[in-house]
């Protein structure tokens, strides 16, 4: 990143001796029992987060469950043991380590994470939207740009290993105080090869370990960054989907603004499915759009997955292209705009040729 590693306020020691020196007692304590001071974090529609300390390792971390009326569903069960699986089979710097799972005294099924700090990018583009001057100065359009392509390699990284996210969108993108950016929240994530899953009534009697569990024609995802075909509850969803839900951040990121709007969720999927995509420069016309950002969101944005980016890879590659101010590859460029990218790239080596040439000329003046 350009910018200067921005120290969280709050950065005071938080490793000391007596808690790295402690002896481990003979009978120390194992799986949930380990655990102590619980404390709320946050709780979603299925599962509850709280940090606690792991006594054997003085550290705190987070400790999620499903809710309790949730416990029996063999569906969210399934979806539990795939988010903390799939978390840790990852195993990506751009992903939160996941330490352990298992179940408690109760037989409660809990798995442990690190304990993340830093700002998601939902507050941090509110932030930009509401022009806060702290924001705008620690997160200019290149960093923006920088924090994208690093979320990107992530995506990319789960792809290579068989893994669909669905859920992309900027409250699960971590940004933190020292450079750090993750991809949160595999809850919906897909695995290359499941098959048609069942409702819990359909399931007993079945051998669970054959079934899938995205069921076609059911919409999963968040409304406001769906790709066409995830809106339609297509069951044949691809790596095409989690570009579609970067385009919606990269427009989000050129124009303060949500690229999907409505009063309920039918409004939202009927504007994916039947309306243009609308155009950066268009919905924000005051804001400095680089055309080559813009051709980069419109075609991961087209509503045909065949005529997106056919790869997370070719993805980053044009945003890397841009960022080293590389002809991309939506964009044909005029010979002007080539010749000034080059001009841009070697500016350090001309100037060092222009420099040398002034002073043999002043030698040469000298020595006549």
């Amino acid at each position: 990143m350009e910018n200067d590693v921005q120290i969280p306020e709050d950065s005071e020691p938080q490793i000391r001796q007596e808690d790295t020196d402690d002896l481990l007692p003979i009978h120390w304590r194992s799986g949930s029992l380990k655990y102590a001071d619980f404390k709320p974090l946050t709780a979603g529609g299925t599962a509850e987060l709280k940090t606690c300390l792991d006594r054997n390792l003085n550290r705190v971390v987070v400790y999620k469950t499903l809710h309790e009326d949730l416990r029996e569903s063999e569906m969210e069960t399934k979806r539990f043991l795939r988010e903390a699986r799939v978390t840790a089979m990852i195993s990506h710097p751009g992903t939160v380590p996941l330490y352990e799972l298992g179940r408690d005294r109760e037989g409660a099924l809990y798995f442990t994470m690190k304990k993340l700090a830093g700002q998601d990018l939902r507050s941090i583009l509110m932030d930009l939207s509401a022009k806060k001057r702290k924001t705008a100065k620690d997160f200019p359009l290149s960093r923006l740009i920088d924090t994208l392509i690093a979320a990107c390699q992530t995506v990319a990284f789960a792809h290579e290993h068989g893994v669909i996210h669905r859920d992309l969108k900027p409250a699960n993108i971590l940004v933190g105080g020292f450079g750090e950016v993750m991809v949160l929240d595999w809850g919906l994530a897909k695995v290359k090869g499941e098959v048609e899953v069942f409702t819990d009534e359909e399931l007993k009697g079945k051998n669970t370990k054959s079934l899938g569990i995205t069921q076609p024609g059911r919409r999963y995802g968040t409304p406001l960054y769906m790709s066409p075909e995830q809106a339609r509850g297509d069951a044949d969803i691809d790596e095409r989907a989690d570009i579609f839900n970067l385009g919606s951040i990269l427009f989000e990121m050129l124009t303060w603004k949500n690229l999907l709007f409505g009063n309920t969720v039918q409004d939202v999927l009927k504007q994916v499915l039947e309306q243009p995509t609308p155009v950066p420069s268009e919905i924000a016309p005051d804001r400095f759009i680089p055309k080559e950002l813009e051709a980069i969101c419109m075609h991961c944005l087209e509503k045909d997955p065949k005529d997106r980016y056919p790869s997370v890879m070719k993805l980053i590659d044009d945003l890397q292209r841009y960022r080293d101010h590389r002809t991309v590859s939506v964009v044909v460029h005029d010979p002007m705009t080539h010749a000034w990218n080059w001009v841009y790239r070697h500016r350090v080596l001309l100037t060092a040729l222009g420099a040398a040439a002034a002073g043999a000329g002043a030698t040469w003046l000298l020595m006549r």
